[in-house]
């Protein structure tokens, strides 16, 4: 790995990304931004993420699990809100659904339960 790369006065690109994301800012937009292409802004956010997950040991649902497809729209709305807590927005996405399992919010969060009459 090489010394940071300052970008649009961020010390380096990484720190770019995570402030351009904290704006709101979605990957293509970034990428446009910087003049790098979107995988790389992807690749820079995952980085930053493992490097900051690798510092506690995984929990049990991190090492099993199963594949969950989110649509592209939905992981760039929750970036900003990812780059905020330093992590990836795949990161994000699991932690809400765990927390919301955990808390037993589904219906809560869901608000259905008029729908659900004659079910279960």
């Amino acid at each position: 790995m090489g010394a940071p790369k300052q970008t649009l006065g961020y010390p380096s690109r990484t720190d770019a990304v995570f402030a351009l994301r904290r704006q709101g800012l979605s990957t293509a937009a970034i990428a446009a931004k910087i003049g790098i292409e979107s995988k790389t802004v992807t690749a820079l956010e995952t980085s930053a993420a493992n490097k900051r997950w690798k510092r506690r040991a995984p929990r049990p649902s991190e090492e099993l699990g199963r594949t969950v497809i989110f649509p592209v729209d939905v992981l760039d709305a929750l970036g900003p809100h990812a780059a905020r807590r330093n992590m990836h927005p795949n990161n994000l996405a699991r932690l809400i659904v765990s927390t919301v399992v955990d808390e037993k919010m589904i219906d809560a969060v869901l608000d259905d339960a008029d729908d659900l009459e004659g079910w279960a």
